[in-house]
């Protein structure tokens, strides 16, 4: 017979090794960077409601306080994290997922101006802070790049026009820092074009070679085929690969380039990378593949004329097709197909002229830059199926810029249950978990 002891131990450890296996099995549901875990736009983890009812989920709470600018939220461990222009100085704020009320905000450099670059469409701060372990990284919209603890204390900051010669785009930085082991990736443009910052110190521990292009608006994404790590932006010039080990150039593909401006974030699955811009460049696949010790670059299609030209909404990937609003048609939201380049359907967006995407629980989050208005729509290759809308209580009722050209142009992020949304200095929270 057994003894109870035993009995007891053997039901506690029954017991533990179910927690270990839950907590083994739990995956994160932050947002901890621009774009999402992975930088492609969707959530990682999440079971979200499948269809909203009459008038949107519930909202949770809204903050007013944050100040100007298009920086989307980072969220870890119930805390948000986002930059805005206030009294003539640039904040990373720290936000409570719970009530939005401010833990903290920290300005760490002047606030860009006119003078600095081209605000018509509005000025402040425009990248997402990215937190990775017990840090968190921004660069300003003049180009300012900063690391703080989790207690919003300064660490360190370098100016990338003055510390390396990086020049301000048209519309100012916008670009969100890229973490890749112990180095912070930022593009200043010019000389250094993309330099890797030592997490703890700022100092340069890695940079491009043999590139010189003007920083454009796109942050930097990773990939890895056959061991061989490499990053991907684009310019002006076009889409950019480059080995992360040496620095140099593994291929420049000119069909996403345009003259005026580079915006969106490339999408990377495998050996394919696929690209997409405005200004009538449309977009294009790459598939890498090895050659020895190097990788080779092949064009599988580029397309333009009535096909997919997202401005700055990005795109996301689901089972097999690209979906973006595209600047076609004066606005609408498009399904391509990714492995041919087909456009599957098309559904006219307007008002809006551009909306950005997030992906999450089987769901599509379109959000429209001129109304405000959310639209939870099913992903599938035969039509825009939408089956929820929620429209914000209030939009910002300050100055867009000259002649109020500027729009709603932050992303909306998915995150631990809840729908997280900005414009300008606003942000609300919406209930969304089933």
């Amino acid at each position: 017979m057994k003894s109870p002891t035993v009995s007891l131990r053997a039901d506690r450890w029954r017991c533990l090794s179910f927690v270990l296996v839950l907590v083994a099995g739990t995956v994160s549901a932050d947002w901890p960077q621009w774009r999402g875990p992975n930088r492609d736009g969707h959530a990682d983890a999440g079971r979200y409601l499948q269809q909203w009812p009459q008038g949107g989920p519930a909202m949770a709470w809204q903050n007013d306080k944050l100040g100007i600018g298009y920086s989307s939220p980072a969220m870890v461990d119930g805390r948000i994290y986002t930059m805005g222009s206030l009294h003539g100085q640039c904040y990373l704020h720290c936000i409570s997922a719970d009530d939005g009320s401010v833990i903290w905000s920290t300005p760490f450099c002047r606030a860009g101006t006119g003078d600095d670059y081209m605000d018509g469409w509005g000025g402040g701060p425009r990248g997402t802070p990215t937190v990775d372990g017990d840090q968190i990284f921004v660069v300003s919209d003049i180009g300012v790049v900063a690391a703080f603890d989790l207690a919003g204390q300064l660490q360190w900051k370098v100016d990338m026009v003055e510390q390396f010669g990086g020049e301000i785009p048209k519309w100012g930085y916008s670009e969100s820092p890229l973490v890749d082991g112990n180095k912070v990736l930022v593009t200043p443009g010019r000389r250094m074009f993309i330099v890797g910052l030592d997490r703890k110190t700022g100092d340069v521990t890695w940079t491009t070679k043999g590139i010189e292009e003007p920083a454009q608006y796109v942050s930097i994404v990773k990939g890895e085929l056959d061991g061989k790590p490499y990053y991907v932006t684009a310019v002006k010039a076009g889409l950019i690969g480059i080995d992360a080990n040496t620095g140099r150039q593994i291929f420049m593909e000119p069909a996403t380039g345009n003259q005026t401006a580079v915006i969106p974030t490339a999408v990377i699955d495998g050996s394919l990378i696929y690209h997409t811009s405005d200004y009538n460049a449309g977009n294009q696949l790459i598939e890498l593949s090895s050659d020895g010790d190097r990788l080779i670059a092949e064009v599988l299609y580029a397309e333009s004329a009535k096909s997919m030209q997202n401005h700055h909404g990005g795109v996301v990937l689901v089972d097999g097709v690209i979906y973006g609003c595209s600047r076609t048609n004066r606005g609408e939201w498009m399904a391509q197909d990714h492995r041919s380049g087909e456009v599957l359907w098309t559904q006219l967006a307007r008002p809006n002229q551009s909306g950005a995407i997030a992906f999450a629980d089987g769901r599509l989050y379109c959000y429209g830059d001129k109304d405000g208005i959310v639209r939870l729509v099913v992903p599938n290759r035969e039509g825009f199926q939408q089956v929820g809308e929620l429209k914000l209580p209030k939009t910002f009722e300050g100055n867009r810029g000259s002649n109020n050209r500027g729009a709603i142009w932050s992303h909306p992020v998915v995150a631990d249950g809840m729908l997280f949304i900005r414009d300008q200095n606003l942000m609300f929270a919406f209930d969304i978990a089933r």
